[in-house]
């Protein structure tokens, strides 16, 4: 089918990766429309900047000759990504929205949204490359730097088939290049970081509008003596440094505080200045296991831990009904919640939530 019969439905986001990735489409030939996607309600004091973001996408694409709609998944974002974050938080978890907004609303809402208006395909601008057409596969892009595929390992097969990563063989300078050729008035727009919905927020200010803080105790993990308060456990994560807040400790030393674990039944957080309770290798179990591909090898497999993380060596098995992950290098700070994804050399295999570290580690 030649590509001027082929409707492009692309994810316009009013940044510059997904700019390009529809003028990319465009001058491929592709039939091309955008679409915004309005996944939060701002109120008066809301500092998202969804509007801002959603006049820049209507500028692009007139620029571009393309045309723009706006779609509300506002109320499915707040059922199937932001309740699961906050009550992920309530059980002491680290959980990444992103991850679940990938899943629910881009490769979920959006993807049926599109095909339910004809589209042959969807188009987002993630850093993400697609292997084999037929049985595609992901696979981490040209710019390893800005690798998006651990925010992608949700995906379900069929729904890669008909996605499109135009980005995939760029680095993000060339992006920005194209970009300032075009004159998009793009290349001085701060990229997005963190999570959409906080804006420019302060996190803890924000989560205590939904989970009420609890004042609690924090405890030096190897003594177990108290040494100071907390103002709720939902504030840190593990491994965190700094904003613990603890200072002149009798007998400590001026060295840092971090972030070892937390107890919600007891509502203790647990800290020290010494980092190796953080180190770990051995096994951890893992829950809501996603593969994109139904068979996947057993040999060379890496796991990443957090975005942007290094790969470490694993492996990986399903032992009686568990899906356990055996860690044989050391990672730091991993914690339930997380997400750990698997790879094969450059091929994105999927990954599943850390449900726990097992007893036997190393």
């Amino acid at each position: 089918m030649a590509n001027s019969k082929v409707k492009v439905a692309v994810g316009m986001s009013g940044g510059v990766d997904s700019s390009i990735a529809a003028y990319l489409l465009s001058e491929s030939g592709y039939e091309v429309k955008g679409i915004f996607m309005k996944n939060w309600e701002e109120d008066d004091s809301d500092e998202c900047s969804s509007k801002e973001d959603f006049e820049d996408a209507r500028r692009v694409c007139k620029h571009l000759g393309i045309e723009l709609n706006l779609v509300n998944f506002s109320d499915k974002y707040w059922t199937s990504v932001f309740e699961t974050f906050i009550n992920e938080l309530k059980k002491g978890f680290t959980p990444n929205p992103d991850v679940f907004c990938n899943k629910e609303i881009k490769f979920k809402q959006y993807y049926d949204y599109a095909m339910s208006l004809d589209f042959d395909l969807i188009a987002t601008g993630h850093y993400a490359r697609k292997e084999n057409i037929s049985d595609p596969e992901l696979h981490i892009p040209k710019d390893i730097i800005k690798d998006q595929t651990y925010f992608l390992y949700m995906m379900k097969e069929d729904v890669l088939r008909n996605t499109l990563f135009p980005l995939e063989q760029l680095n993000k300078d060339e992006v920005k290049r194209i970009a300032k050729d075009l004159n998009l008035n793009l290349n001085d727009k701060k990229e997005s970081m963190g999570i959409c919905f906080i804006g420019k927020r302060k996190f803890s200010s924000f989560i205590d509008k939904y989970i009420e803080p609890k004042k609690g105790n924090i405890i030096e993990y190897n003594t177990n003596k108290n040494i100071g308060c907390h103002f709720g456990l939902t504030k840190y994560t593990v491994g965190q440094r700094k904003g613990i807040n603890i200072g002149g400790v009798k007998g400590s030393s001026d060295s840092p505080w971090y972030v070892i674990d937390k107890d919600i039944k007891k509502n203790e957080l647990y800290v020290s200045q010494d980092q190796s309770p953080l180190i770990y290798s051995g096994q951890i179990e893992l829950s809501d296991l996603n593969l994109i591909n139904k068979e996947i090898g057993k040999n060379n497999i890496k796991v990443r831990f957090r975005h942007g993380g290094k790969l470490r060596d694993c492996d990986f098995n399903i032992v009686d009904n568990k899906y356990i992950l055996t860690l044989k290098e050391r990672e730091r700070a991993i914690a339930p919640g997380q997400a750990a994804v698997l790879y094969q050399d450059t091929h994105c295999l999927g990954g599943g939530i850390i449900k726990s570290k097992c007893l036997n580690e190393n």
